[in-house]
């Protein structure tokens, strides 16, 4: 299906059109039907000579309800612009000509009305002038440029209704071809209640698929992003039918179970669940004649219309802030307009959707000027529709901005995942390159930094370490590896350092070391440990280095002691006594005590039930397994 808007000044026959080439009334009101004026939007359907489905968005022309119109025209991608041979162009006309060029709308048709009551000619060269200097006459008849295709018909005796028909046909197959698989962004025009069913909302669906069943989240009713309330898509309909999915490019209707008509309307969207991200603060590219912008304008994008207080970033550049925040991404086309001058004040493209905060004295002047590249990307591109080049840019400009940048977030901005000069880090995680390279150098010097400070640690806590870099816990392993660090049970190290220890820490164990050699069970006494320097961190550090073992706090051995003691033990009559162990060992109670009970821990010794003691056969233990 195609979708194509209307266009033009009021009473021009753009209803009478519709109506002739669909056999639908568009007019939905009564009011409407009474006065023979369009208020608000309408909608009707056809199928083309080739068997395409065209359905049309059928605006209203009036001043008061320019509003209404945008609405219907902003998620459209084509308009038949409708001009009567017998008033040719008006105000409204170009108002409609401003709304459409500001938008971008680069694919459409001139439509001259009314050719039975007047020479139409006079009237279509008049509006081909106007078309021409729009974002429609760079678009012409082949996307390239050129002249707008043009019609002259009438609603009353259905003379050129054919050929209009053709033309509609050709300029359906100049339309982009959307993506079913893009993130659905369904900008609600309508919402009403239907007995039986209850909330259905209608909109047109530029891209994405919904399919009956699925979830999605409603956008824009001013909730942060973990307070958006999701429904469930109870129905769905197309061109009058019940279907089971719909693809865009369609006008759809959509039946919703979890959700009040009151609590959706015009200027919601319904967005595929985590993979948007709702603003208030937008960078723009604007483009207009220039001069000073009032303070406060409306933003039109898609079906919303939000009050937006503009400052001024630089030539062509603005920082819009909400008054409510909107699914918006990098490449998204709206405009701003001035109701109190009922006129468009400017087109815009979304450069950011996530920009930094200007809080420090010069920071505008710096956003505007990193800025300009997009702003020139946007505002010199041949097709508003081909962002690539601008998301491209500003992705690369926000990863350098922030260094790291979730992939889902991008995404979520309208951003490649991974810009130019990035590198995919790993934990669904992009990293500009410069910043990696800083980060992954930083790290050694802050270990070594700690290292200096705590000489006994037996590393660097992974967490402290996180913390110091700014990094996410994900992306701690691959800052470790990529800095040749070890990460092990909490602690960061560098290779080759987990033995080594200070050099009066080191002096005074290998003197322990030489007393032990000589008496292996004569544990040196704390007196002794105190006049080496060996406190509880430096015999912490010891044993970690494997230099030592502390059967307690107070008592401690070379590492191999166990298996010297087992050799010793084994040479005693079996079972022994507590005494006969300490008097093999070369002890005292201090050291024996503990140390055999260590031994039975192990399973080298198993006590029996009159205290005495026996060797375990080596095949029995732990040990031998």
């Amino acid at each position: 299906m195609y979708v194509v808007a209307t266009a033009g000044h009021v009473d021009h026959g753009k209803s009478t059109l519709v109506r002739r080439l669909t056999g639908m009334e568009p007019d939905r009101w009564a009011e409407e039907r009474r006065r023979g004026l369009t208020i608000d939007l309408g909608f009707a359907w056809t199928r083309l000579p080739d068997g395409q489905a065209l359905a049309f968005v059928d605006v209203p022309g009036h001043e008061r309800f320019v509003p209404n119109m945008l609405a219907g025209a902003g998620p459209v991608a084509a308009a038949m612009f409708v001009v009567a041979a017998d008033e040719g162009w008006r105000a409204q006309s170009a108002e409609h000509l401003a709304a459409l060029d500001a938008l971008g709308v680069r694919h459409g048709l001139l439509v001259v009305t009314r050719s039975d009551l007047a020479d139409p000619e006079p009237a279509r060269a008049h509006a081909l002038e106007q078309l021409a200097a729009s974002t429609l006459g760079a678009g012409g008849a082949g996307g390239t440029g050129g002249a707008v295709p043009s019609v002259a018909v009438s609603g009353r005796t259905g003379a050129g209704l054919d050929d209009l028909l053709t033309e509609l046909a050709a300029l359906t197959h100049r339309l982009p071809v959307p993506d079913p698989g893009a993130d659905v962004r369904l900008w609600v025009d309508r919402s009403f209640s239907v007995r039986g069913a209850g909330t259905v909302v209608t909109g047109t669906l530029t891209a994405g698929t919904i399919a009956v069943g699925d979830i999605l989240a409603v956008a824009g009713r001013g909730g942060g992003q973990g307070e958006r309330r999701l429904v469930r898509v109870r129905g769905l309909q197309a061109l009058g039918e019940d279907l089971r999915s719909v693809q865009g490019t369609a006008r759809v209707a959509v039946n919703l179970r979890g959700v009040d008509r009151a609590d959706l309307g015009r200027g919601d969207a319904l967005v595929t669940p985590d993979a948007w991200r709702e603003t208030e603060v937008v960078d723009v590219a604007l483009r207009y004649g220039g001069g000073e912008l009032p303070g406060t304008l409306v933003l039109h994008v898609g079906a919303a219309a939000v009050p937006a207080r503009v400052r001024p970033l630089g030539p062509n550049a603005a920082r819009l802030t909400l008054d409510r925040p909107l699914p918006l991404r990098t490449g998204d086309r709206g405009l701003l307009r001035d109701p109190g001058r009922h006129q468009v004040a400017a087109g815009l493209a979304v450069l950011d959707a996530a920009p930094p905060e200007l809080h420090r004295r010069g920071a505008a002047r710096t956003r505007a000027r990193s800025l300009a590249p997009a702003v020139r990307e946007t505002n010199g591109a041949t097709d508003p529709a081909d962002s690539a080049g601008l998301t491209a840019y500003v992705a690369g400009l926000h990863l350098r901005e922030h260094g790291l940048v979730r992939r889902d977030e991008l995404r979520a901005l309208g951003l490649p995942e991974l810009p130019p000069d990035s590198l995919d880090v790993g934990a669904g995680w992009s990293a500009a390159a410069d910043h990696w390279a800083k980060l992954t150098g930083r790290a050694p010097e802050e270990l070594a930094g700690w290292e200096r400070e705590h000489p006994l640690a037996a590393g660097m806590p992974s967490d402290v370490l996180r913390q110091r870099l700014g990094i996410p816990a994900a992306l701690l392993p691959a800052v470790a590896g990529a800095a040749e660090l070890l990460l092990r049970d909490g602690q960061v190290r560098r290779p080759g350092t987990e033995a080594t220890l200070p050099p009066a820490v080191e002096k005074a164990v290998r003197t322990v070391e030489d007393d032990l050699a000589a008496e292996p069970f004569a544990a040196p006494e704390a007196a002794r440990l105190a006049e080496l320097g060996l406190g509880t961190r430096e015999l912490a550090a010891a044993v970690r280095a494997g230099r030592l073992l502390r059967v307690t706090d107070t008592v401690v051995l070379l590492p191999d002691a166990p298996d010297q003691a087992r050799r010793t033990l084994g040479a005693l009559d079996q079972p022994f006594t507590l005494s006969q162990a300490r008097i093999a060992l070369g002890t005292t109670r201090r050291v024996a005590v503990p140390l055999l009970e260590l031994l039975d821990e192990r399973g080298v010794t198993e006590r029996l039930p009159d205290s005495s003691r026996r060797l375990v056969p080596r095949a029995s233990t732990s040990e031998g397994r």
